[in-house]
């Protein structure tokens, strides 16, 4: 039992609050100093340096940049004149703009937390001056902003394509429905509640044909982005890491030649911003591969794998406890450490029950996503109530009509392998 000793420390550090980072690496090294005399120290300082040497990993840092340089160079604000071009005359409509803006932006930055920030400081100030509650502003962008990272690029499709070894290509397309099927179900909530609180539209009347193609055109050069990246390693002209320093150079290039709000002066806090953002997720990279190892010598992905299996052989009922387990973990553990710790653990179990590996992956970041909107620890309701001055209490009122929602989806996903596979398995 003593081997069991780091996961005990482990949780309880997060108990205690301790950055997830400094816990994982904590608990990793009571095992390799205090309980393995087998393993040389130094070995596991290697393990350090060779898990921050990853060129797939340099997809992380260039994706956050694009959510960085997106908020500096007009694309944000061109997606949200086209959204509400779209959707601001119908009931809420603001609130739809919201949806529909996350999922626009899901295809640039790929960052739930980026798209969060960024809709409480230009979206959610509207919101409030048209009557919109500020509790309820706070719960619809965070939940919004879940959708986020299920659309490509989203940076939790490439590390969870690289921990479960699958094409990064295939998790890419495989986001596309789940991402549009959260949005659909967000927008018939928002729908409902406005009706109810006579929440007006943004609009008088819909915009014309002509006013919406003028915003779409507007918009155009930010829609390209995901659809040239997709293609443009469908065909082999560049691999998800390159393809991640190819978005950073068009959003600057759009942002200083087409909208031309990108100043130069910028990009010194937009590199500030990379490193800060990549230094967070890195370091918690580096922390559970180092917790990986220890796990891997003492064999406890194998046990959790062969309990699962044990409690059922039926594969839906085998996701729904794993649902259950990934939404009890997200509520205490950040969404990005979550699926690093847990899928090496987990991937072994649903293979052996015949899972698809990329049906699962989708499962698993909807289900992390959720976790990011819920107690104590989400880290999208940290940001929005953070910036917007919302007591969690009344962000969690608001909030639970979607978090149903995005269950619902999230069930839909659960059982029908076909609906998310549909887009891979066609291309």
């Amino acid at each position: 039992m003593i081997s069991y000793l780091p996961i005990g420390i482990l949780f309880l550090l997060f108990l205690l609050n301790v950055p997830i980072a400094f816990s994982l690496i904590a608990s990793a090294m009571v095992y390799f100093i205090f309980i393995n005399d087998v393993i040389p120290v130094s070995l596991v300082m290697q393990r350090f340096i060779s898990a921050a040497s990853s060129f797939p990993l340099l997809a992380i840092p260039f994706f956050i940049m694009v959510g960085s340089v997106m908020n500096y160079s007009g694309i944000s604000r061109s997606l949200l004149a086209f959204a509400d071009a779209l959707i601001g005359h119908k009931v809420g409509g603001l609130a739809q703009v919201n949806v529909a803006l996350s999922t626009l932006m899901g295809g640039v930055s790929g960052s739930a937390n980026a798209d969060a920030a960024m809709q409480s400081k230009i979206l959610a100030p509207e919101m409030t001056k048209r009557g919109y509650g500020l509790p309820f502003t706070a719960a619809l962008t965070a939940a919004s902003s879940s959708i986020s990272p299920v659309i490509p690029p989203g940076i939790n499709l490439i590390i969870f394509a690289l921990l479960a070894n699958v094409s990064v290509h295939q998790m890419f397309l495989a986001g596309y429905v789940p991402a549009f099927l959260m949005a659909i179900s967000l927008m018939i909530t928002v729908a409902w509640i406005a009706r109810r609180r006579g929440y007006p539209p943004s609009r008088e009347k819909a915009a014309s044909w002509g006013e919406r193609g003028r915003y779409f055109l507007q918009a155009l050069p930010a829609l390209l982005i995901p659809f040239g990246i997709i293609l443009g390693m469908r065909f082999g002209l560049f691999t998800p890491t390159e393809a991640g320093a190819i978005a950073v150079m068009l959003c600057s290039l759009i942002g200083l030649f087409i909208y031309r709000q990108l100043k130069p002066h910028h990009f010194a806090a937009i590199l500030r911003e990379t490193v800060q953002g990549t230094s967070t997720v890195m370091f918690i990279i580096i922390g559970a591969m180092v917790f990986g190892y220890y796990m891997t010598l003492e064999r406890i992905p194998q046990t959790v794998a062969s309990a699962l299996i044990e409690l059922t052989d039926n594969k839906l009922l085998l996701l729904l406890l794993i649902n259950l387990l990934l939404l009890v973990v997200g509520m205490f553990i950040e969404g990005g450490a979550a699926m690093i710790i847990l899928t090496p653990l987990l991937l072994p179990a649903v293979l052996n029950a015949g899972v698809n590996p990329v049906h699962f992956g989708v499962i698993v970041i909807v289900n992390i996503m959720i976790g990011g909107v819920t107690p104590p620890f989400g880290s999208m309701m940290f940001t929005v109530c953070s910036i917007l001055k919302v007591r969690m209490i009344e962000f969690m009122k608001e909030v639970i009509p979607f978090l149903i929602a995005l269950l619902a989806v999230l069930m839909l996903l659960t059982f029908s392998e076909s609906l998310v596979m549909w887009l891979p398995n066609a291309i």
